[in-house]
């Protein structure tokens, strides 16, 4: 398995509503809103490269409200 943290940006007042999206996307196995830069950290995890790229562009980019995502792939 090929796990990743996600560290998202939203815009204002739409924080609550993509997290709630996050989490009923297959792979995502944590998500929570965070404080700092950034406003929601998660976790997905898939079988590889590939099939992770296919959820974040297919899946985690489309959701309303997400406008900046920075991905930080799992080595351990």
């Amino acid at each position: 398995m090929t796990g990743a943290y996600l560290l998202i940006n939203t815009a204002s007042g739409k924080d609550e509503a993509a997290l709630a999206k996050l989490k009923k996307i297959k792979g995502v196995s944590q998500a929570h809103l965070c404080t700092g830069l950034h406003d929601i950290i998660c976790y997905i995890e898939e079988k590889d490269l590939k099939a992770m790229g296919k959820i974040l562009i297919e899946k985690v980019r489309k959701i309303d409200g997400i406008t900046k995502t920075t991905t930080c792939i799992s080595v351990s």
